[in-house]
């Protein structure tokens, strides 16, 4: 059950566009006490099916600018191969502190935007 509520809001996370792995990894480690590798490798074969549904609807939403996807991507796939082999070679330890000071900085700057920004304002596309 565990395992189904965290897939879940990861899902929900994930469906957003904003990574469900920023809830899926943080979760396997705190509550299911799995290895930092492991819970990076369970996120990053869950987030298929997920991520493949979600594209579909925000594609048919025409929320997907095209052109953009294509450096994004191949450059993406650059940095997975890279860290990739950074990530075997970092102990589970360092591992938690990047991943978890990677999330306060991006938390602290959305909260930042979010009380900076100014009300009813449509995201610029």
């Amino acid at each position: 059950m565990l395992f189904a509520i965290i897939g879940f809001f990861a899902g929900i996370i994930g469906g957003m566009g904003m990574g469900g792995g920023t809830i899926l990894i943080p979760a396997l480690i705190l509550f299911a006490g799995i290895d930092p590798r492991i819970a990076q490798s369970i996120n990053l074969l869950s987030s298929i099916p997920m991520t493949i549904i979600a594209l579909i609807i925000h594609i048919k939403n025409k929320n997907v600018v095209l052109k953009l996807v294509i450096p994004i991507a191949l450059f993406g796939v650059l940095g997975a191969i890279f860290g990739s082999f950074v990530a075997n070679y970092l102990s589970p330890e360092i591992l938690k502190r990047v991943f978890g000071l990677f999330l306060l900085i991006v938390g602290s700057i959305e909260i930042k935007k979010g009380f900076s920004s100014p009300k009813n304002k449509d995201c610029p596309k």
